[in-house]
This record gives structure tokens, sequence and C-alpha cells, in this order.
């Protein structure tokens, strides 16, 4: 049996209108009960108890107590019910192992906005400047008012054209141009024409380590 065109089309839109109506109120029928803060409280804490469970798009202030801090280190933060919970979540943190300003290092920096105090368990990332080479982890941690061992940016080797010219070397891949070489990077020679091997053949395949760089000899 054919179904009329017109009462096809309208069967499609009331489940499409049905399907929307179904997903709206069970988002709608999401609540979040009342935030359990460790170590913190929401504002008129005692007041507004009563009315939880709240809707979604519901927000609120909470504060920490004396000795804790929030992630942000503001005195009041806003959370916000959301169909996922409450965002962002909630914490009080101990202030008393709190990190001052991170350490610097040689030839890098931190990747964040630098702060004066950053509360226990707080991260921070470093990078380093073009043509270093980082070694150690890049993320650091505050614990017990002391970070962790920052990482290092080694220095890039620069290849000395006045050198190469010398010791009458070139680079053995004229289609290598560069000039700059990373830490453990491998960098090979070769003689300039009319000339020869005055150093050991390994000489002329060397590795670029830590800013300083062997150069074989040609003669």
């Amino acid at each position: 049996m054919n179904v009329p065109l017109g009462i096809s089309n309208m069967l499609l839109l009331l489940n499409v209108i049905l399907t929307l109506w179904v997903s709206c109120a069970h988002a709608q029928g999401r609540t979040c009960d009342f935030p359990e803060i460790k170590h913190g409280t929401i504002y008129d804490e005692n007041s507004y108890k009563q009315i939880f469970p709240v809707d979604i798009g519901k927000y609120f202030y909470y504060t920490c107590d004396h000795s804790f801090v929030s992630p942000s280190q503001l005195l009041w933060n806003r959370i916000i019910c959301t169909q996922e919970g409450w965002s962002p979540r909630p914490k009080c943190l101990n202030s008393q192992g709190k990190c001052g300003p991170p350490p610097p290092i040689d030839n890098g920096d931190i990747t964040s906005f630098p702060a004066s105090v950053f509360p226990p368990g707080s991260t921070v990332e470093y990078q380093c400047q073009s043509y270093y080479e980082l070694q150690g982890n890049r993320h650091i941690v505050c614990q017990n008012g002391e970070w962790s061992e920052p990482p290092k940016c080694l220095d890039a080797c620069v290849i000395s054209e006045e050198i190469m010219k010398k010791h009458n070397i070139q680079l053995k891949w004229r289609r290598d141009k560069k000039l700059y070489s990373k830490t453990d990077d491998t960098v090979e020679f070769m003689c300039k024409r009319g000339y020869k091997q005055r150093t050991p053949n390994h000489t002329f395949r060397t590795t670029c380590q830590e800013g300083k760089l062997a150069y074989p000899t040609c003669g």
C-alpha cells in the first residue's frame, strides 16, 4: 500500500518533533547535586543548600577555607551546572606548600603566564628557543613548596664558514645549507676540491655536543 507523499512528509515531521522533544526533556531532567567541596564552601551555603538539586545553567560561587586556595587563586570562584556536572570542578588546595615563581633556565622559558605564587600540585611547561634542544621533562610540579627539577636547553652548534675555510672543508651534502645543528645531530664534511684528508675518516662525520663541534682538516 502506497502512502501519499503529503502524509509521509507529515509523519516524518512528527517523528523529528517527537525526537527533539524527548531529547530536550531528557536534558532538562538532568540536575546537579549540592557540590561537596573539601575545605571549601559555596556562598551563603546554609540558605542555598535546601534548593538542591538545581537545573543546568545554575551557577554559584565558592571560596576555600583558611590555608587553602583554589586553582585560580581567586577568593570567590564561579561554578556552573552543566550536563557533565559542575564546571569547573570545585577544588581547594593546601596553600601551606605553595611555590614561588618557577626556576629560570638558560635559553628557555615557561609557556604559561608567570605568577608569583603557585598552589601545591601546580604544573608549568617549559620550551626552548629556536635551535636549542630540550633535555629532561618539559613539565615541572610544585610539591611541598618546591619545584621539581627543570629541564635544560642544550646549546645548538653553529657551523662556522670561517673555520671550514681555514680547514679546507665543506659540508658533504651540497643541498644542506643549514648552519645550525641541534645536540646529537650528525654533521658530515668533505674536503674541498684539490685537498686531501689530514685527519682520520671518522672525523669527517661528527656529532654536535651541547654547542661544541669538532672539525676535520684537509690540506
